[in-house]
């Protein structure tokens, strides 16, 4: 196969995530606190492991073992970690806990799944990753579930945040840092559909697509970080009686 340019944005997309993933570790240092920080460095390292995986199968070759290990990666911790970092830092500490301890088994048994499952050797693409190699079909009806539960906590997180944040601002509590915050959210909320998008249009057989919704969509991600980071760094953001302890997605303190 002769490699077109779209099929060297996962390289690209690689080392932004091991980008942010400094970012948000030295974020994390600077604090020494917040699980919720910890969950999103380790999803940046799963989304760059991801891509890096689809460079390698993409420009030199594919194999069951390559598959399988981006299948993990890629549709199974894509966007968990990121989510359950929403999750700790949006709900309860109790809550939270909670959900990992009924979401974490789930993700590692379809794991496991995806390790055991025997191959259909003739769905294996020389230069394309495609879960249809597993042989075991119903182990990728486990990944919408825990796509789905990404979606409502990573992406309804944010847009929760984006509105709060886009409230604050029009009661004109800290305008100008609130206003970057619910810009921040939203730039989330959009990148973080992007893959998904891409994925979808993947399983139709146009895998270029993946390769263009993950390196989007992961610079509008890491925008909206950089926008609440600024804020937050600015002016720690403000929260009514109700909202204690309610800050926004994907970082808003810095200090």
């Amino acid at each position: 196969m002769t490699p077109h340019a779209v099929h060297y944005l996962p390289i690209v997309t690689t080392v932004l995530s091991a980008l942010f993933l400094v970012a948000l570790l030295r974020h994390w240092n600077r604090r020494r606190s917040g699980p919720h920080l910890l969950w999103w460095a380790f999803g940046m390292f799963t989304y760059g492991l991801g891509t890096g995986l689809e460079s390698t199968i993409t420009l030199f070759g594919n194999s069951v073992g390559l598959t399988k290990a981006w299948y993990i990666a890629g549709a199974l911790l894509g966007g968990y970690p990121l989510a359950q970092g929403s999750v700790y830092l949006l709900m309860r500490r109790r809550t939270a806990h909670w959900l990992t301890g009924v979401s974490l088994p789930f993700l590692a048994v379809a794991a496991l799944c995806v390790v055991l499952s025997p191959v259909r050797l003739e769905e294996l693409l020389p230069h394309k990753p495609a879960g249809s190699v597993l042989a075991w079909e119903w182990v990728r009806w486990m990944t919408p579930v825990i796509n789905l539960y990404a979606v409502v906590f990573l992406i309804g997180g944010a847009i929760l945040s984006a509105l709060r944040f886009a409230r604050m601002r029009g009661e004109g509590i800290d305008a100008a840092g609130n206003g970057a915050r619910a810009l921040g959210n939203a730039l989330i909320a959009f990148g973080a559909l992007l893959p998904g998008i891409g994925g979808t249009m993947a399983k139709a057989g146009v895998v270029e697509a993946l390769y263009v919704g993950e390196l989007v969509g992961l610079l509008f991600i890491f925008a909206g970080y950089r926008a609440c980071a600024t804020a937050g760094a600015a002016q720690p953001a403000r929260v009514s009686a109700g909202e204690e302890g309610v800050v926004d997605t994907l970082t808003a303190s810095t200090a």
